[in-house]
């Protein structure tokens, strides 16, 4: 379908709310509450309740005066759906986790499923023991959900998820779930969205340094789903996040492939998408040297 090219978030719309307490979204009627009736907080009213239990594609940018502007889905915030409430009580589930852990933290780790399998620092699960290994006695919540895009982070990030919350450090990677999407959002889009996460991250907690972790390939060389990717990232770059001198953005596509591209089989589970315990590994040792900087350790 054809985009409508005026309502493309530009640059500037990205950015504009670094360091602000709160951000105006860059889509009118989701400011002026036409969309959620309930914008920020938690626990949800009833009436919010109600809306966001309706199908992901029912909530949509434009679906409230029946347009179509797939280019905004990744930079407005939509709470995401599985059907019936599970999405709903796994985010109600990590509300209550951190507020559990109000105040200071070490780490706040943000994304979908390659995130959530890290698990609890306290987790003793295969996945955890890289992170037990590389950063462990730092006090991290992880607030991960499988299959989370963009917009849902977002979501998650105005509705309690993160309230009470200080970390040092946030680590980031979100986009993976945005590029079942891109055939209507473009990989622009799905970029903007990872960025407006950093923005309200940013907001939020403007004393931490953010850790901005690209998407990792999958699959392999010719899969659209592989090149949209690569293609989002590069579309990272413009943006310029780490023109903030509290915010790095760390591309590990090099470990993650061989020299001809292909994905490097043993860091990954037999989909080709989730992460192996060596995976973990090798995350962990990249992700590490940042976080002590940041902690100076």
């Amino acid at each position: 379908m054809r985009m409508h090219r005026p309502l493309l978030v530009s640059l500037t719309s990205i950015l504009v709310g670094l360091g602000a307490s709160a951000i105006e979204y860059p889509y009118p009627p989701y400011n002026e509450g036409k969309m959620d009736p309930q914008k920020t907080g938690w626990p949800l009213t009833g009436e919010q309740k109600a809306y966001v239990l309706k199908p992901e594609f029912e909530r949509r940018p434009g679906r409230e005066s029946n347009k179509h502007h797939p280019e905004l889905w990744p930079v407005v915030p939509s709470a995401g759906f599985w059907g019936g409430t599970s999405w709903l009580d796994t985010h109600a589930k990590l509300v209550r986790h951190a507020e559990a852990n109000k105040g200071p933290i070490d780490i706040l780790l943000v994304g979908d499923s390659i995130t959530q399998q890290w698990g609890s620092p306290l987790d003793k699960g295969e996945f955890n023991e890289p992170w037990r290994k590389a950063f462990g006695g730092l006090k991290a919540v992880n607030i991960g959900i499988g299959g989370d895009k963009a917009q849902n982070v977002l979501w998650r990030l105005d509705h309690g998820g993160v309230a009470g919350l200080d970390p040092k450090v946030v680590v980031v990677m979100i986009g993976n779930n945005n590029m079942f999407f891109t055939p209507e959002t473009g990989v622009e889009a799905a970029a903007k969205g990872a960025a407006m996460v950093v923005t309200n991250l940013r907001g939020k907690f403007p004393k931490a340094d953010i850790i901005v972790a690209k998407i990792l390939p999958c699959h392999a060389p010719g899969n659209k789903f592989h090149d949209d990717i690569i293609r989002t990232n590069a579309a990272l770059d413009p943006l310029k996040l780490d023109n903030d001198p509290k915010v790095s953005v760390l591309d590990m596509t090099k470990d993650f492939v061989n020299t001809d591209g292909t994905l490097r089989k043993a860091l990954y589970a037999p989909d080709n998408i989730h992460l192996s315990v060596e995976g973990y590994r090798v995350y962990a040792g990249r992700l590490k040297p940042l976080v002590d900087k940041a902690l100076g350790r």
